[in-house]
């Protein structure tokens, strides 16, 4: 797979609810000890990482994010097929670059870089 899924994201306005969910669920150490109270769940031997935390707007979010070597370039080619882009490339603190698109139906899928 030449773009691999490197991360995903499940997000909801209880980011406490969600991170003691999916702790509990599937026995994730999940690392919320940040202001953001973001949770990072590390990857284990044959998967990924991902987070459970909040929202912004209060809505609920499962994105995954496909790694890339171009966010703009991706989304480009995300555009000319059929998708709108999300949210334009951003660095995170301290983290990697990322973006958004939603395909044709609307679903959004992240992109990163950096990771």
């Amino acid at each position: 797979m030449p773009n691999p899924v490197a991360w995903f994201e499940v997000s909801g306005p209880d980011a406490s609810a969600l991170q003691s969910f999916y702790g509990e669920a599937f026995d994730w150490q999940i690392d919320a000890n940040n202001p953001m109270n973001y949770g990072m769940v590390a990857a284990a031997e044959g998967g990924i990482g991902g987070g459970v935390g909040p929202t912004p707007d209060g809505e609920k979010h499962l994105t995954w994010y496909v790694q890339v070597d171009d966010l703009q370039a991706a989304l480009d080619k995300a555009g000319q097929l059929g998708g709108t882009t999300v949210m334009p490339p951003m660095d995170v603190p301290g983290g990697p670059s990322v973006a958004q698109f939603s395909d044709p139906e609307g679903n959004v899928v992240g992109l990163v870089k950096g990771m």
